[in-house]
């Protein structure tokens, strides 16, 4: 697969906040695609030759008695304002991807504790209420689908992609596709691999320990200082901060013991990584080499890759699933 080009353009969200460029996902229909989470939704027309236009960030709506209703009247109104701006883009679909358990075969939200729904028929609402093809999915799955098509995934059939920042989340690619098991796989934020708590009720949670989240947290926890995120721990640790390596060491581990079993039981080709955790570089990409190899015997040790694609996966991904809703 060919690496497109990158498009100059220079968008920014509600508050004026300068947005990464967004990579052509390539000619074909005009889509409408939405990447909605937890704090905001991203929007975009994507034209025929795959460009996005009017690319922008929104709050997401929050409460209500009808939560999944007010999203999609709040993405009906995100539309009409694109459509105003450039009425020479008809859209042939639409894309909308979420967090949570998501069964997208059914068009399901099965649970989403952000936006506060439970077993809600996403994709019938919306082809109700935008006429349109409707391609529903999971964020991070779509995002995993995009670096598949577009980044740091193209040349791996089978691959783990986990993006890690404030949680962890992953997603599986099996034979060139996504692995959904009706929107349960893929939580490797939370397969346990100790005895620690984690917030979400469960024990040992990979992201309670390796998330860039966790990382500041435990540091903050153990030091009473607070830190501007995880990458001011890993510097921290190099400089001989006793407690930082230390927290630094045990994120590092549970990623290492998450990624054997990994590749234990999967054999990936390669596990691509995202998220704010990645921008450390050789921190930690060179230790989990080395600590795979250290680890494993006869196993087959997976490249560890960088995602490419940045915060824009996850809309890259619900234009691509539009287009596919669409043909």
């Amino acid at each position: 697969m060919t690496h497109p080009d990158r498009i100059p353009d220079v968008v920014t969200d509600a508050a004026g906040e300068r947005l990464a460029p967004v990579v052509s996902i390539g000619r074909g229909v005009p889509v409408l695609a939405f990447d909605v989470g937890g704090t905001d939704i991203k929007s975009a027309l994507f034209d025929a030759s795959g460009t996005a236009v009017g690319l922008r960030r929104t709050p997401t709506p929050v409460g209500g008695d009808d939560p999944a209703g007010s999203l999609i009247s709040r993405l009906a109104e995100l539309a009409a304002e694109l459509q105003e701006q450039h009425p020479e883009i008809v859209p042939e679909g639409v894309g909308l991807v979420v967090p949570g358990i998501v069964d997208s075969e059914n068009g399901i939200g099965v649970f989403s504790s952000n936006l506060g729904w439970r077993n809600a028929p996403i994709r019938d609402l919306m082809r109700a209420e935008f006429g349109l093809p409707v391609a529903f999915d999971h964020d991070v799955r779509s995002a995993s689908w995009a670096e598949r098509v577009l980044g740091g995934a193209r040349d791996y059939a089978n691959a783990v992609v986990l993006v890690i920042g404030t949680g962890i989340a992953g997603a599986l690619l099996v034979g060139g596709h996504p692995y959904t098991a009706g929107g349960y796989a893929g939580e490797i934020g939370h397969s346990p691999i100790g005895e620690w708590p984690c917030p979400c009720g469960a024990r040992g949670c990979l992201e309670a320990r390796a998330s860039a989240g966790a990382i500041s947290r435990r540091y903050a926890e153990a030091t009473g200082t607070d830190v501007d995120g995880a990458r001011e721990v890993i510097a921290l640790a190099s400089t001989g901060d006793e407690i930082a390596a230390r927290i630094w060491n045990e994120a590092l581990d549970a990623l290492t013991m998450s990624i054997a079993q990994l590749t234990a039981v999967m054999a990936p080709d390669a596990v691509v990584i995202g998220g704010g955790l990645s921008r450390a570089g050789g921190a930690l990409f060179d230790e989990l080499r080395h600590r795979l190899a250290d680890r494993l015997s006869f196993h087959r040790i997976p490249a560890l890759v960088p995602a490419e694609l940045s915060g824009n996966a996850g809309i890259l991904g619900s234009a691509l699933r539009a287009r596919e809703a669409a043909a």
